[in-house]
């Protein structure tokens, strides 16, 4: 019964991808360019690589339930800002306060749940949370769409009843865990952030990290740019072009949910595999695909394929170093800041080359990492 409000947490967990749809209509609203637009979620993942490690460190001293309160108290505050304007300035402050509540919320979630499961089911029990936190990433882009084409009143809100039901959603994840009680381990020591950065001296953990790095540059950048190939190659509206990213969620969701069972039975080395191949292929088709059938069918790709990808890298983490999972908990999800790299790189990189066939190259790099990681994968 204790794993139900903390997949609920998982859920609110999941807020943090409406930035990708958030992004593509405030463009358009503001009239922006990709590069201007790219740093909304640049902004968002930027505050995992200030706010992780200390997370971690707050961990030990007033716990991970805890810590998890004060993460969705802060996202709730992030999600309540855009209902009452949506200059640049106000967007901004939004999606900075969404960063630092999601930083602090994925730095602390995670190990919580170690505290309910074994060590040899942490990795599917982790991939079921992104199972959850994937149906709030696809639900967003349909909520939008919903909310700027219905005749149903949202109160002038448009596509923004995104936010509203999302922080009424927060505000609800409060009360839920807040009144679950939960034994907590106690850690052996106090710890400062040059014993948790010294950490990334350990090779598997610094591969770790840098895995982590391209797992959320390719999600985040899949999730911004999907929706700009369709424009692009098809020639569709925003409107009919933002289901490219319910697509890539869809499918994301339905991998997480089927990993969830596979990785109690497969070799995690294999399945990891497979995945990284999933993409790869999905990579080789977004380059130059100019039909429905063929994009729809790379984008799907990329999400079951990706789905899986930061469980098996956290749980790999998190068990190479069993002493430290708070520390290791941190510099993990301060890898999340490649949602921060990747789309600063492929914004620019898609106004200096042949359009957005540039954003897809630098996604490629991330997936061809990937496929490096999975030889130092660990077999159990």
């Amino acid at each position: 019964m204790q794993l139900i409000p903390v997949m609920f947490c998982f859920f609110a967990m999941g807020f943090v991808d409406l930035v990708g749809t958030a992004t593509n209509f405030v463009q358009k609203d503001l009239s922006l360019s990709d590069s201007q637009a790219n740093l909304f979620p640049s902004l968002v993942f930027f505050w995992f690589l200030i706010f992780s490690v200390p997370t971690g460190i707050l961990m030990n001293r007033i716990g991970r339930k805890k810590t998890v309160l004060i993460s969705l108290a802060v996202t709730a505050v992030s999600l309540v800002i855009p209902l009452f304007g949506s200059s640049y300035w106000t967007m901004l402050a939004a999606f900075s306060l969404l960063g630092i509540g999601n930083a602090i919320m994925q730095t602390s979630l995670n190990p919580l749940v170690s505290n309910l499961i074994t060590p040899d089911k942490l990795a599917s029990t982790l991939t079921f949370g992104q199972f959850v936190k994937a149906i709030a990433s696809f639900l967003a882009p349909i909520i939008a769409m919903w909310g700027a084409t219905t005749a149903f009143p949202t109160f002038g809100l448009g596509w923004k009843v995104l936010f509203a039901i999302y922080a009424v959603v927060s505000f609800l994840s409060v009360s839920i865990l807040g009144a679950t009680p939960i034994n907590e381990e106690k850690p052996d020591k106090a710890s400062g952030p040059v014993e948790c950065l010294r950490l990334l001296g350990k090779p598997f953990v610094l591969l770790c990290f840098i895995g982590i790095m391209c797992h959320v540059g390719i999600d985040v950048g899949t999730n911004t740019t999907a929706p700009r190939i369709l424009q692009e190659r098809l020639g569709l509206a925003l409107e009919d072009a933002a289901f490219a990213t319910s697509v890539y969620f869809i499918f994301r969701t339905a991998g997480c949910f089927i990993g969830a069972f596979l990785l109690r039975m497969m070799n995690p080395r294999i399945f990891f595999g497979i995945s990284v191949a999933m993409m790869l292929a999905a990579m080789a088709i977004l380059f130059g695909a100019t039909s429905h059938a063929l994009l729809y069918t790379g984008i799907a790709l990329i999400g079951f394929g990706n789905s899986n990808v930061f469980s098996v890298i956290f749980a790999q983490a998190l068990n190479s170093q069993p002493a430290e999972k708070n520390e290791v908990s941190g510099l993990m999800i301060m890898g999340l800041f490649g949602g921060t790299v990747f789309p600063l790189a492929m914004g620019y990189a898609t106004e200096t080359s042949m359009g957005q066939a540039g954003a897809v190259a630098v996604m490629t790099a991330g997936v061809i990492y990937l496929l490096i990681y999975t030889l130092k994968i660990k077999k159990s």
